[in-house]
């Protein structure tokens, strides 16, 4: 109960704005304004609880507490590594960055992208931070984190081995900022040893909370330096990198120096001339600062001899920074994958620049209820969470030359690194999308069953399911309707994800249901329309007082079902049994009477229609994944938060519902719809409680 509150308390808040990069979450409720606060007043240099200056938080294996690679690291302030630190030395650049012992170029690569955009730049890294004024030896820096914005503190207590940092570097020995961010990114994901090994495209979107893809550059399409351009007027980030076949090409160095297995920036795209004829030249950086390129191109190469000194001066080619260029037609052979992340709208203030139509939805896998698996279980995969797109206009200029709405689909699992530790093994995720038949567009009261989605084809689907932190694909559909199903490629998975939509043009997205509401019809009955002999059964069964109480209504269930061999069953509970005279007892005696017990007769006798309907292969028992149907034909109108919670009540180990449960989750539906209504006079969909009628109605 007390996650369920948790969950709907986090929906609230970001209803409620909380959560984006402007009012970012306090990461494990640290506040940094009041641990600083708090710091000053005492004279006391901060120390962070919740990622100290021990072994638990460089790693656990080969950063262990017994690993050779942790021995004689001690972790020192920045004051006692230099006589006159810095946060920032005449603006963070790309140059600031160098790669220590960790395998982390992934997250320096986009580092050194970030920091192209100072706007962005400032977005991770606020700036009102330095190590003199209002100085307590604590720092923070805001990432996104699987759908939210954190704020994350530290203190500024780094990794050292014989007095030089371990990891993360400046080139200028006092500047701190990007050691800082990274123990800020290690902290949030568990551990330093964490972050080794990873891609390019997981750093950019976690400091920009954009979306990735990738193309594999030996199939490159035709337009991609046009596609490299326009990205990077947009301000996206980029980063590229060379397959390795084996563990012993990491970082090899090639005649060229190039390093394989390393993950570079992509920070330039141009155009010159050489002799008049165009030639498009791509800029790349290394973040280790040094091992250029030195074929055609690179750095003082004769090919910058035969350029236009107009073009040639525009271009920075010569400094030994780690940053070059190369032309395109090498680039696509050298280097075996490009990543571009693309930004959202809230990142991107500059009015000429193009912004995508953005949304957002977080959602779960939860076992017998919501985790269908793929396709191939035809039995469960309509289970699946559902979000609608409307797709409303088509692409202007299209760079392909084919007309239609352009969208990106990026499908995140969650908590990926936080669980390396612990030997998790990552789901295998990926979606498909199909058209919504006309007969129910533009309705988001309505989830497609097997009815719809497994008669026609899926119209799009990710290039594969892998087991990986996120797949991301590009798609082009004509405009209409369609509904993305994200989902696990084997059922009965279970894990949180978070699904985003990026469309070049406006497009509208949400969850597929989303109302809630309930048709229950009321029989009026009279005593004249009960038969003799059920009220002869009655008048046996209630006694002396005529009436039928909660533990005289258990003995009559109990021994209706046990009669049929149709039914498995476990018995009636009491408290089943109670919700049943809580929900008819129109006299308040706390019993049935005649009437009231001949009403809840009538409503058996549907609910054991419904169940035995959907007891598909009778054995007295209805999969958790058919509650969605059977609850529709009682008259509920359930979302899927809702009914993950009814399959967590009722269901068993093996997502099976009995029909106790069954019954007793529809009297518990009945009863809650008639208690809001009860008070929702004016139909709004929302009521106001104090305390005393919270606490009657939730004990009731």
């Amino acid at each position: 109960m007390s996650n369920i509150a948790h969950v709907l308390s986090k929906k609230k808040d970001k209803e409620e704005g909380l959560g984006g990069n402007d009012n970012a979450i306090p990461f494990n409720n640290q506040d940094f304004e009041k641990l600083r606060r708090e710091c000053l007043e005492s004279g006391n240099l901060f120390c962070d609880p919740t990622f100290p200056a021990e072994c638990r938080s460089l790693g656990y294996n080969q950063l262990g507490r017994y690993s050779s690679k942790s021995t004689g690291v001690e972790w020192k302030r920045p004051s006692e590594l230099c006589s006159n630190p810095q946060f920032i030395c005449d603006g963070a650049t790309r140059t600031d960055i160098r790669q220590g012992e960790l395998g982390d170029c992934w997250l320096l690569a986009a580092i050194a992208s970030l920091t192209l955009d100072t706007e962005i730049l400032g977005r991770v890294v606020p700036s009102d931070q330095s190590f003199t004024e209002k100085y307590a030896g604590i720092f923070h820096f805001q990432l996104w984190h699987y759908g939210e914005w954190v704020d994350v503190v530290i203190d500024d207590r780094l990794p050292t081995r014989n007095g030089n940092l371990l990891f993360v570097h400046s080139a200028e020995g006092n500047e701190f900022w990007s050691a800082l961010l990274e123990k800020a990114y290690a902290k949030v994901n568990s551990s330093y040893e964490a972050l080794s090994g990873g891609s390019t495209t997981e750093g950019f979107e976690d400091f920009t909370g954009g979306i990735s893809e990738s193309y594999e550059l030996l199939k490159a399409p035709p337009t991609l330096f046009n596609i490299i351009r326009k990205a990077l007027d947009r301000g996206s980030l980029l980063g590229c990198s060379i397959d390795i076949s084996s563990a012993y090409e990491t970082e090899a160095v090639t005649r060229q120096k190039l390093v394989k297995g390393h993950a570079y920036s992509v920070t330039g795209a141009e155009v010159v001339h050489m002799r008049g004829s165009p030639v498009q030249l791509v800029r790349l950086r290394n973040p280790w600062g040094q091992v250029e390129w030195t074929g055609a191109w690179s750095d003082d190469s004769s090919e910058w001899d035969r350029v236009l000194p107009e073009e040639k001066a525009k271009l920075d080619h010569s400094a030994d920074d780690g940053e070059f260029w190369m032309a395109y037609s090498d680039f696509v052979q050298q280097y075996s994958k490009l990543e571009i992340c693309n930004l959202t709208p809230d990142t991107l203030t500059s009015e000429g620049v193009s912004r995508w139509s953005y949304h957002q939805f977080e959602g779960s896998w939860k076992i017998g209820c919501t985790a269908g698996g793929c396709r191939n279980n035809a039995a469960t995969f309509c289970s699946n969470p559902q979000y609608v797109i409307k797709l409303d206009e088509m692409d202007d200029d299209p760079h392909d030359g084919i007309d239609g709405c352009s969208f990106l689909v990026g499908l995140m699992q969650k908590d990926m690194r936080q669980e390396m530790q612990f030997g998790r093994v990552l789901n295998t995720i990926g979606f498909a999308i199909y058209k919504v038949p006309d007969e129910y567009k533009g309705q988001n009261n309505i989830h497609l069953g097997p009815d719809v989605l497994l008669r026609q084809r899926a119209v799009a689907m990710s290039n594969t399911f892998i087991n990986m932190r996120e797949v991301c694909c590009r798609f082009k559909l004509p405009p209409d309707e369609y509904v993305i199903i994200p989902s696990t490629f084997e059922p009965h998975r279970k894990g949180d994800f978070v699904l985003r939509v990026f469309a070049e043009k406006h497009a509208t997205a949400g969850p597929m249901e989303t109302d809630i509401n309930a048709n229950i019809k009321e029989e009026k009955i009279s005593e004249k329309d009960v038969d003799p002999h059920f009220q002869h059964l009655f008048k046996q069964i209630a006694g002396n007082d005529s009436e039928i109480s909660a533990l005289e209504l258990q003995k009559v269930l109990d021994s209706i079902v046990s009669k049929r061999t149709d039914l498995k069953t476990d018995g009636f509970s009491m408290e089943t049994c109670r919700h049943i005279i809580s929900l008819l007892d129109s006299d308040g005696s706390g019993k049935l009477g005649l009437l009231e017990f001949h009403t809840f007769w009538i409503k058996l006798q549907k609910y054991l229609e419904i169940f035995k309907n959907h007891d598909t292969d009778n054995s007295g028992t209805m999969s958790s994944h058919e509650i969605r149907d059977a609850l529709s034909k009682a008259g509920f109108q359930l979302n899927t938060p809702i009914l993950e919670v009814i399959v967590l009540r009722y269901a068993d180990q093996q997502s099976a519902i009995d029909f106790d449960a069954f019954v007793g989750c529809i009297i518990r539906l009945e009863l809650l719809f008639h208690m809001f209504n009860k008070f929702d006079k004016n139909h709004t969909g929302k009521i106001e409680l104090d305390i005393l009628q919270w606490l009657c109605l939730a004990l009731s």
